[in-house]
């Protein structure tokens, strides 16, 4: 699943950004579309699917496990699903490449059929922990046997009929949440799970449009999610919107280039994914909504971005939850921002594909910016809206956010800026560099 040579790449500031970009489907959303027409019995139809690796990772193992999942030729995936229940055994390890949703969703479907699956990855996933997905299912009685610090490969020994539960999320993750509702969709009874902190809730959607018995409750403690085991789903024709995760990153470059004006097309906005948007609207982006619409129970719209000189401000760390995977392009835009930035709230950064605090900090150090780490964020000086330095090298750590990210940051260096590798945006943008190509001429 992995790219082979290292890809390293140098650019610097050009002119402005103009044109039309539809970004790719939302990954969120196309993981668990895959995943939840692999469980529906009878055909679903999925338009405008990620086709990027994280993704084709969780189409593999699901077809590993039973499902038969094909792409036609007008671009539409169709899925033949076994039914809740219906997984079967896969005759050879999983491998998830560099997606941890892939593998902590499917951690949840398996501990509830009476199937073994290991999952294995890249060396980036491979660091990245599993024990809070592990403890919630092991409390439902799958064994998990894993690596030393709960890290890949593992091994899940799925059982049914599981346990049902009753969990409190103790950090802001929809990867814990979702992995639990779906260990309880083949679990007799009704699993529930306590969320003190809203995350994203893409599974609840898809849930219920498939059929499945699920209830959200607001209470003072959090929202209480229900789910009825034994499901029986139905099939369903999904579209996915844009990813607004691959929207940020022309957000920020429409905003730092002078002279550019990007529209980007059938964004997914969700309002618990709209965290960037909020934050860079704070900081003085102009970003309008244009065309708001449903499109398959998700919100949607057109955003319009023009370049606006940004000014600096303290990120309110509730926005967190609704941005976390978005916190490395924002640290560009506050690169770019007149005064001094603060982004904290962020400790899950530490845990994503890598470091994400501080290896961010330390690509913009070496573009000539000047930044404060702190255990959740940082804090950076702005440029005023003026080129940074540049002439610096700086390292993707196998993350594809960071090579975006530090790719927007280049088109605002004096000097040239070369990433190391930018072979991992493949993993959820492989048309980056070409849509960037296409903005700048």
């Amino acid at each position: 699943m992995s790219h082979a040579e290292p890809r390293p790449l140098t650019l610097s500031a050009r002119g402005p950004l103009r044109g039309t970009v539809t970004v790719p489907g939302d990954k969120s959303i196309s993981h668990r579309a895959l995943m939840f027409s692999a469980l529906a019995v009878g055909e679903s139809r999925i338009e405008g699917l990620l086709e990027g690796e994280d993704v084709l990772a969780t189409a593999a193992a699901m077809r590993a496990m039973g499902a038969q999942i094909e792409r036609g030729g007008d671009g539409v995936w169709r899925v033949h699903g076994v039914g809740v229940g219906g997984l079967l055994q896969p005759t050879s390890a999983l491998d998830m490449g560099n997606s941890g949703t892939s593998t902590r969703l499917l951690m949840g479907l398996v501990a509830s059929h009476p199937i073994t699956a290991t999952f294995t990855g890249d060396a980036s996933l491979s660091g990245r922990p599993m024990g809070r997905v592990i403890e919630p299912l092991s409390r439902m009685g799958a064994d998990i046997t894993s690596s030393p610090g709960g890290q890949l490969p593992l091994m899940v020994r799925g059982i049914n009929p599981a346990v049902p539960m009753e969990y409190t999320l103790p950090v802001a993750s929809a990867q814990v949440k979702s992995a639990v509702l779906l260990a309880g969709l083949n679990t007799p009874g009704i699993t529930r799970v306590i969320e003190p902190v809203p995350t994203r809730d893409h599974s609840e959607r898809m849930l219920r449009g498939f059929g499945a018995e699920l209830t959200v409750e607001d209470r003072p403690n959090g929202k209480i999610i229900s789910i009825t085991g034994e499901a029986e789903l139905k099939p369903q024709h999904l579209i996915v919107p844009g990813d607004p995760s691959s929207a940020g990153f022309w957000m920020v470059a429409g905003s730092i280039v002078p002279g550019s004006e990007i529209l980007i097309r059938n964004v997914c906005m969700n309002p618990t994914r709209t965290g960037l948007i909020t934050a860079l609207k704070l900081m003085g982006a102009d970003i309008a909504e244009i065309d708001a619409r449903d499109v398959g129970g998700e919100a949607v719209a057109d955003l319009r971005v023009r370049h606006a000189l940004l000014k600096a401000i303290e990120v309110p760390p509730e926005l967190a939850p609704s941005m976390i995977d978005e916190y490395p392009i924002l640290f560009v835009a506050a690169a770019f921002a007149q005064g001094r930035t603060v982004a904290r709230g962020a400790h899950e950064l530490r845990v994503k594909e890598s470091d994400r605090i501080d290896a961010m900090r330390t690509a913009l150090e070496a573009a000539g910016v000047h930044t404060e780490e702190y255990e959740d964020g940082l804090a950076i000086q702005g440029s005023g809206g003026e080129l940074l330095p540049g002439n610096a090298q700086v390292a993707s750590k196998l993350d594809h956010r960071i090579a975006m990210s530090m790719t927007v940051a280049a088109l605002g260096a004096r000097g040239p800026v070369t990433i190391d590798d930018v072979g991992p945006v493949a993993t959820s943008y492989p048309d980056f560099f070409q849509t960037l190509e296409a903005l700048g001429q």
